[in-house]
């Protein structure tokens, strides 16, 4: 069964303060989710933009990243997937390969 699908990424980052915040949002045309993260530099640490928006972005993916799982296992409960409450972890006959 073959099926192809365009999801839509759009990131917003927004900097004020020495402090970074990134919105990334993601239509999947079903199912629109939205990841948050936020950087801030230490005062005595010199302000280079570039990596807060590096960290305020990492930190919405891993936000997003969270939430998707867990719709993907709410998804998976109607399909007669066995049930794994409360927990992200994979169910049996779905790998997940990261640490």
């Amino acid at each position: 069964m073959s099926h192809i699908a365009e999801w839509k990424v759009r990131l917003h980052l927004f900097e004020e303060d020495h402090t970074t915040k990134a919105r990334l949002e993601l239509d999947t045309g079903t199912n629109k989710l939205t990841g948050h993260g936020t950087a801030r530099c230490a005062p005595q640490d010199t302000d280079v933009p570039e990596i807060g928006e590096e960290l305020a972005v990492a930190r919405a993916m891993e936000d997003l990243a969270l939430q998707m799982k867990r719709a993907a296992y709410g998804d998976m409960r109607p399909a007669s997937a066995p049930s794994l409450p409360e927990s992200l972890k994979p169910y049996p006959g779905w790998l997940d390969t990261g640490a």
